[in-house]
């Protein structure tokens, strides 16, 4: 139903995208996110740890990489050699900051592993720490041990407000609700009351640990819209008992270390400027700088010209704040600017208006310089909160850019508002999946996307596999152990990505589109980083269907992590296929190693590591051929069936229908169609593919196109066709080769994959040309179809190699007929 509400069922971002044509934000464009997933741990810092095969001694080692609660270490004296890296939970493992073991007697005693490399473990120990940076003891000890810093402000956690209307005044607040670091913050003494609720991120320049007050010379005292709601004795009162508990309630001041330090303004009271409301972000309109509090704080006010004006808009800013512009920056950026209310007539004139006001224009020096490097585009993709409804994050999209702002569009908020202006580094903007991840209510858009048909191209047998609907279902219901709960309790645990652009690419990646990507992805959580780094890889391969199939998952492989649906494009064709993807940080080294072996370039192109000068597999000196044999190895599998084809042969060869003409260039294979899977399409599959129609089509056409070959060749000599009319005796000269070439099938080729085919090729004298089957996609059904004039038409081949490669198709055949047709 075209007009149901998607509200009914549950959102998925990913079909979402994929039904608008759409692109997700970079998560690397909100540097909020990022700075709310460290762990207070830092790559370089030093620590004291149990050796494995001794755990009665210890030995000094590095912070390599940070994931939530997950330490990647390396032991001192191991240099850039990072084999015997290893993951440890600071929860249960046994890390100290430096000095611990001297001060507790411990032992300090080189690993067995690095015991030749140094002789002198005194004056090694004395080298390695000079100047170095411990680990912070109060995350390794006692209540904040293993904590995200940003799960220490936990419901009814205190803090300290700045009034909105006057920056000289601050109040406490309390803490309702944390998400994400988003807080939900009510005023102390409204316990009971939610009507003068904020939210607000826990890096907003407005919102300090308890005491910042006292320390700066801030009044502290409630805002004036509830202090009528107390008596000044009761608010006196709350505010000594409020002293008496701040131990127990307070937030460790180290949190705000990382928020956006205010500098000094250069603005006067009087000057004029262009401003955004924060309350209304919607039009740009005049503005008057009302009150300068001091060196940091000023007031503006939006302009109202008209007389009978009850209420003014006037709110506090600093140097930094978002939504304050230079005088004409609006028709320089070809904006509308909204004149003030009670301005007569609609043509408004900047030079006119400060002359009738008798005003100055703000100096562009009063301004901070715009960045337009941010990695925003139009029509991506994000989380916005809704201005007029605070408790609303919505899907958005930009829809228009100057410099270092967004015009968003908000979909499915409960009443529709105009289009939201935001600053680029505003706090209340997050990446797809944000609200997913942190386990809060996204506004869905109003009316469900209708999925159109889409044209069939290349299909390949069906593989039973698990959709990424069925598996994150699954995870809902099972018991998780305690490294999954890392990533699915609403917690960020993957590092960042990198991608090492110096490193061998391999033979299906092009290096200059590789060039091209991030430095970085993530952090962030596991699936949807990891998902990302896929999606970035496969766009940047010379094929992208072909690295798509390279991922697909292997249905014979044992499950370790979480299904996701990833898509590629190539010569207009729309391909999908349900890829593996790990779901917990302590696998996330190995996977993108195993990931770029698969695709047989170096295994450190991307990866949880950054290679800054040489590449530990010095790949750069290999040369393709070798580096590819090195690499590039598979995993030996015997030519078997392959999951989802035919299981019944009889089904294959009956009912011959109407034939449909043959692509040249591609191949057309089975493809079944499960009513009961959520999404089970493998790679090579276009989206929106036909259903069980097709499948009694590709089958007829199969028994049909089979059947017309054996014709053929009865009638054309130069297929050196083994497999003509099973009545017609071989000549002796046939037998003669019959019996010097027979070939014994150990499984049905009706059932192949490409894989299958490839891997039978290259056991013949024809294994230059398996990579044409590889890139063309040819599976043992198409491969049983082929013939002397098509192979020599759609692999453009001489008719020598085009004879020799007949040869061994017509053996296929043969044993085909032989054994499996009967």
């Amino acid at each position: 139903d075209a007009g149901s509400s998607v509200e009914e069922m549950e959102f998925n971002w990913d079909e979402y995208l994929e039904d608008t044509g759409a692109t997700a934000a970079p998560h690397g464009s909100f540097k909020h996110v990022d700075t709310s997933l460290q762990n207070g741990f830092a790559p370089g810092m030093k620590l004291e740890v149990a050796v494995k095969s001794d755990q009665n001694t210890y030995w000094v080692a590095t912070i390599i990489t940070t994931c939530g609660q997950l330490l990647l270490l390396r032991y001192d004296g191991y240099g850039e050699d990072r084999k015997a890296d290893f993951w440890c939970d600071i929860m249960t493992a046994d890390l100290h900051p430096i000095g611990w073991c001297e001060q507790n007697k411990k032992i300090l005693k080189v690993p067995e592993g690095i015991k030749d490399k140094i002789p002198d473990q005194e004056e090694f120990l004395q080298r390695v720490l000079e100047g170095a940076c411990s680990a912070p003891a109060n995350l390794l000890e006692g209540l904040h041990r293993g904590k995200n810093p940003l799960d220490l402000i936990a419901p009814g956690s205190r803090l300290e407000l700045q009034n909105i209307r006057d920056s000289l005044e601050a109040w406490i607040v309390n803490v309702v609700e944390n998400v994400g670091g988003r807080l939900k913050l009510r005023y102390e003494g409204l316990e009971d009351s939610d009507k003068f609720d904020q939210w607000l991120f826990y890096l907003d320049p407005f919102l300090h640990q308890v005491g910042w007050a006292a320390q700066h010379g801030y009044s502290l005292q409630p805002p004036l819209a509830i202090r009528s709601l107390k008596s000044e004795a009761d608010w006196q009162e709350i505010l000594k008992q409020v002293k008496e508990e701040e131990e127990e309630s307070s937030v460790p001041t180290d949190l705000f270390k990382d928020k956006p330090v205010i500098g000094v303004h250069s603005f006067s009271e009087g000057m004029k400027l262009e401003a955004v409301d924060p309350m209304a972000p919607f039009v740009i309109s005049p503005a008057t700088v009302l009150k300068v509090y001091n060196e940091k704080y000023f007031m503006i006010e939006i302009d109202d010209l008209r007389p009978d004006r009850t209420t003014s808009q006037s709110y506090i800013c600093h140097v930094n704040s978002a939504g304050i512009f230079p005088v004409q920056w609006s028709l320089k950026n070809g904006l509308h600017l909204s004149p003030p209310p009670g301005y007569p007539g609609q043509d408004f004139d900047w030079a006119d208006y400060l002359k009738q006001c008798g005003a100055e224009a703000a100096p562009q020096s009063c301004f901070p310089s715009l960045t337009s490097d941010h990695g925003f585009k139009e029509n991506m993709k994000l989380e916005a909160v809704n201005p007029v409804d605070p408790e609303e994050v919505c899907i958005a999209t930009v829809t228009k850019l100057k410099d270092s702002y967004l015009w968003l569009q908000l979909e499915g908020s409960t009443k529709p508002v105009p289009d939201c202006i935001v600053s680029v580094e505003s706090m209340n903007i997050f990446p797809v999946g944000w609200c997913e991840t942190n386990g809060y209510q996204l506004r869905p858009p109003r009316k469900a996307i209708v999925n159109k048909q889409k044209k069939i191209a290349v299909v390949q047998p069906e593989k039973q596999i698990l959709s990424s609907r069925t598996v994150h279902d699954g995870l809902k219901n099972q018991e998780l152990n305690s490294s999954d709960s890392v990533v699915i309790n609403g917690k960020y645990c993957c590092p960042k990505i990198y991608f090492n652009h110096r490193c061998f690419s391999g033979p299906y990646l092009n290096k200059g589109r590789i060039a091209e990507l991030p430095q970085s992805v993530g952090p962030g959580n596991c699936v949807l980083v990891l998902k990302e780094v896929l999606t970035l890889l496969i766009n940047a391969a010379y094929k992208p269907s072909r690295v798509l199939r390279e991922l697909q998952l292997d249905e014979e492989a044992a499950w370790h992590g979480h299904g996701e649906t990833l898509k590629a494009k190539y010569k207009g064709k729309s391909y999908r296929a349900t890829v593996e993807v790990v779901r917990t940080a302590d696998r996330v080294a190995d996977f993108c190693r195993k990931t770029c072996i698969k695709l047989e370039c170096c295994p450190n192109l991307f990866g949880p590591q950054m290679v800054l000068d040489k590449c530990s597999e010095n790949c750069s000196v290999l040369t393709k051929t070798k580096y590819t044999h090195y690499y590039g190895k598979r995993k030996n599998k015997r030519i078997g069936r392959p999951p989802g084809g035919h299981s019944n042969l009889e089904v294959a060869m009956k009912k011959p229908n109407k034939r449909r003409k043959r692509r040249k260039h591609f191949f057309v294979h089975k493809k079944k169609r499960s009513s009961t899977s959520v999404d089970n399409t493998p790679a090579g599959s276009p989206q929106g593919s036909g259903g069980e129609e097709d499948d009694d089509q590709d089958e007829s056409e199969l028994s049909h196109s089979l059947a017309q070959d054996r014709d053929k060749r009865k009638r054309k000599l130069r297929t050196f066709s083994f497999s003509d009319d099973e009545n017609k005796p071989p000549s002796p000269k046939d037998i003669k080769m019959e019996v010097a070439e027979k070939l014994q099938l150990d499984s049905n080729p009706l059932e192949w994959s490409v894989a299958d085919v490839v891997r039978f090729l290259k056991s013949t004298d024809c294994a230059p040309l398996a990579r044409i089957f590889l890139d063309q996609e040819i599976d043992g059904q198409a491969l049983l179809l082929l013939t002397l004039p098509t192979v020599q038409e759609c692999m453009d081949l001489k008719l020598g190699p085009a004879i020799k490669l007949c040869h061994h198709i017509e053996r296929v055949k043969l044993a085909f007929y032989q054994q499996f047709a009967n």
